[in-house]
């Protein structure tokens, strides 16, 4: 990735960031997955298009009690188009790994399928609950930690004060700049885990959380709501509460969370990015540790500027559709070095 951005930086040619760190995140997340990346593959390309896909299918929520509707605007054609091409996709990387049983480590497709063919410590696993697993990995360790990133990247070229407090603190007194940080290097690192976590705020991948179903009946504010009803939690609407936040609870200001007690943990119901609960994401760290590196990276190597195509309006904050949020127009870019 470094060197992509290097390349335009030197050609001071405009880069397509939000393509770039897409890659990233699918590289990290097939790694951790199938043992490796498949970035240059094209069957990795369809499978990150069948993610999109299927992420704004998610979004577009069925109309339950007009079936007829969904039939209109070809919801149920694209379901079944996208569950048939990714199907097919798992097929060939549950196959891949079938066929190469002598490989020196294990990776998540290893392990699922030595559960699959043991039925080990009483655990069933079947052909259909693997292919849901690597879904669920790439759902939760792609799209959303790529909107986060990007959402971020996007905060700090808007606001170049906050952008230069970051790379004060990243780059210190550090004579070579072009030194990779690691991830040891960054985790007392305070205003970038301050950038980040208003990047969640206002920006949550997930901002209507995965619904949850009451267990018994509850009175709240004068309603009464019945046990076993779904209930779908507003983050992105908590998370910028006036009250909570302050008046200026809609702009992007990294130092409110210097000294606050807050945290994305889910003890603070005020701020939920990650969800809370039995349901909480179990990926916080995994996200975390990419997050901080990347941005580290990209702030201590380079100096940013952004492709302004319509000034005077928030054309860079558009919100694209889909159960994650991440931007709606590409986020096109000029780097240089510093």
């Amino acid at each position: 990735m470094m060197e992509r951005v290097e390349k335009a930086s030197s050609d001071s040619s405009p880069l397509n960031l939000s393509e770039l760190l897409l890659t990233l995140t699918s590289d990290v997340t097939s790694r951790v997955s199938f043992g490796r990346k498949h970035s240059n593959e094209e069957s990795m390309s369809d499978f990150k298009n069948q993610v999109r896909k299927i992420m704004e299918l998610v979004g577009e929520y069925p109309i339950r009690h007009w079936a007829w509707i969904d039939k209109i605007r070809g919801l149920n054609d694209k379901t079944e188009e996208v569950s048939k091409n990714f199907g097919d996709l798992m097929d060939q990387v549950v196959q891949e790994h079938l066929d190469s049983k002598d490989k020196p480590t294990m990776d998540l497709v290893d392990i699922l399928l030595s559960f699959e063919r043991q039925n080990k410590d009483g655990i069933e696993i079947r052909r259909s609950d693997i292919k849901f697993i690597i879904l669920d990995m790439f759902l939760g360790g792609t799209a959303t930690t790529y909107a986060l990133l990007e959402w971020t990247m996007t905060e700090l070229i808007r606001h170049p004060e906050c952008m230069k407090k970051l790379q004060d603190e990243i780059r210190g007194d550090a004579t070579n700049l072009n030194i990779y940080r690691s991830q040891e290097e960054v985790e007392d690192m305070k205003y970038l885990k301050a950038v980040i976590k208003e990047g969640l705020r206002l920006h949550p991948p997930f901002p209507l959380l995965v619904p949850r179903l009451l267990t018994e009946d509850v009175k709240l504010k004068g309603y009464d709501i019945a046990a076993g009803t779904q209930v779908i939690i507003n983050a992105w609407a908590i998370q910028r509460d006036n009250v909570t936040w302050g008046v200026d609870a809609e702009e992007f200001r990294p130092e409110r969370h210097l000294d606050s007690p807050l945290d994305f943990r889910g003890t603070n119901f005020e701020y939920i990015p990650f969800g809370s609960g039995r349901r909480i994401c179990p990926g916080i760290g995994f996200a975390m540790a990419l997050v901080e590196v990347t941005l580290a990276n990209l702030v201590n190597r380079f100096n940013w500027r952004m492709d302004v195509r319509f000034s005077g309006d928030e054309y860079d904050l558009a919100e694209a559709t889909g159960i994650d949020v991440c931007s709606k127009f590409p986020l096109i870019v000029f780097p240089s070095n510093a």
